[in-house]
């Protein structure tokens, strides 16, 4: 039960992360960003860089992370894409001291998701991050 409780949080935890982008999302396109208890879309965020395979322990596939909060806990967006930088994959991770939880975003979250992934890679943010990786 203690875990399926803890996975209802994490939820919670992302679908708020995403409520918030998705606002100032908004208020970027309509020419404005809106400063509030979140900051805007381009300074919401702590760090967006890429995690290079086996930079941890049984990491297989490199992803581009997107690091909203750190410290304990932290919570980030991964996105996982192709060689032709297309994003297959958005998993969102909530950290906290020596445990993690991921949740996969729901279908209509992955959209608006990939739409901030693209937004990434017109701006040049994706082809910076390439250029250091984390390793």
């Amino acid at each position: 039960m203690r875990g399926l409780k803890r996975k209802v949080n994490v939820s919670r935890a992302m679908r708020k992360r995403i409520h918030d982008l998705h606002q100032l999302w908004i208020a970027h396109h309509q020419g404005y960003d809106k400063p509030d208890d979140v900051g805007t879309l381009r300074d919401c965020c702590l760090s967006f860089d890429y995690v290079a395979p086996g930079t941890f322990d049984d990491q297989r596939e490199g992803y581009f992370r997107y690091q909203i909060s750190w410290g304990g806990p932290s919570d980030e967006f991964r996105f996982f894409v192709n060689l032709d930088l297309s994003c297959h994959r958005v998993e969102y991770w909530y950290l906290d001291w020596l445990d993690g939880a991921l949740v996969t975003p729901t279908e209509g979250e992955r959209s608006f998701l990939i739409e901030l992934w693209e937004w990434f890679r017109e701006t040049g943010t994706v082809a910076a991050a390439l250029k250091d990786p984390v390793q």
